[in-house]
């Protein structure tokens, strides 16, 4: 079994959002992501999607748009992006997911030896886009990270790998400590998968070690509309 990732695909099978006003990275990008997919992906493996999934408003254009991914291989695990708003409930979510889709959300999954626990988690401290009216709602999220781990617990066995499923990165661009980095540490989690950033004006590393973590960013555009693999 092999771990891929990838993000923001926002998926608008049935809205007019074209990507490509964003830039030529985005110009035929699911037709490029499809095709690396079925180079890469076998039944066995497993395909995490770190949130922004569809530009749907509501549960059944999310449907037709999730439906659009349902012939592609491996199991396909999803997490909310703050653009995801058709996520409307837990329940409602996994009602409409095809065969082989599974969504977390501040909860966890375990596939041969590797758990997956996630949550959407916010903006930092530090970052260029925290206003003091974030805190609320990032002191949340950490609320519902750690309830993602306590899952966790129940489920996770003497050597498995543990992987973090997250939409926004959990550091700022100085990579300094947040409420989310030290959860991460706290649970001894081997690898995060974050998404969000993307646009041609964002600098970011796709891979970052941090306190023996391995973070890796998968916003489609920039990792070239290919998925990442998770160096298990």
């Amino acid at each position: 079994m092999k771990i891929y990732a990838i993000s923001d695909l926002h998926i608008s099978t049935n809205t007019n959002k074209p990507m490509d006003i964003f830039g030529g990275n985005w110009v035929g990008y699911m037709d490029k992501i499809r095709e690396d997919w079925n180079k890469k992906v076998t039944d066995d493996d497993v395909v995490l999607i770190g949130g922004d999934i569809s530009w749907a408003m509501n549960i059944e254009d999310a449907k037709k748009d999730l439906e659009s991914l349902a012939d592609l291989k491996g199991k396909k695990v999803l997490i909310k992006g703050n653009h995801d708003y058709w996520w409307s409930g837990i329940g409602k979510v996994r009602d409409i997911l095809p065969p082989s889709f599974y969504a977390l959300q501040n909860d966890s999954i375990r596939f041969d030896g590797v758990v997956i626990c996630g949550s959407r988690c916010w903006s930092v401290p530090g970052s260029p886009d925290f206003k003091e009216q974030d805190r609320k709602i990032y002191l949340r999220e950490i609320e519902r990270l750690k309830l993602s781990f306590k899952a966790v617990e129940k489920i996770k066995q003497e050597g498995d790998k543990l992987i973090a499923l997250v939409h926004y990165p959990p550091f700022n661009v100085h990579r300094e400590d947040s409420g989310f980095t030290e959860i991460f540490k706290e649970n001894k989690v081997d690898y995060v998968i974050y998404g969000h950033l993307h646009g041609k004006n964002v600098r970011a590393d796709k891979l970052v070690v941090k306190d023996g973590i391995k973070y890796y960013l998968t916003s489609c555009d920039k990792v070239d509309n290919k998925l990442t693999e998770v160096e298990l």
